[in-house]
């Protein structure tokens, strides 16, 4: 891949199947707020899912999920919340949520997936 936008687009688009293939329902891709991104939003049952995507290709900076540094978590704590503030006007019923992590290592001809299912809590 030639540049880090479209390997890390494409990570997501690969993360995006895994978990729909396992019957989660994608809600958002890309969901924005004031302080930053989640990559997928998702549901599995009465859970609201918030899936951070890591993308890899080398080993070089060890593995992607070590690159989920306590200050991505809090970002991604508060970008949790702004959701769930918002979810009734985006017409989201959580009874329940969490942080998933899903990484994709390697390239589009040779990648393993790893999902981690309640990858953090703060």
């Amino acid at each position: 891949m030639k540049n880090k936008k479209r390997f890390g687009d494409w990570g997501e688009k690969v993360a995006k199947n895994f978990l729909e293939r396992k019957g989660f329902r994608i809600l958002f891709e890309k969901w924005r707020a004031e302080r930053g991104e989640i990559d997928l939003v998702a549901r599995e049952g009465d859970c609201v899912v918030f899936v951070e995507v890591k993308t890899g290709s080398s080993e070089q900076y060890g593995p992607p999920e070590l690159r989920i540094t306590e200050r991505k978590k809090r970002q991604l704590y508060k970008l949790g919340l702004a959701f769930l503030q918002r979810s009734e006007e985006l017409g989201i019923e959580a009874e329940s949520y969490r942080f998933d992590v899903v990484v994709v290592d390697g390239t589009p001809g040779d990648y393993q997936i790893r999902h981690y299912p309640n990858a953090f809590y703060l």
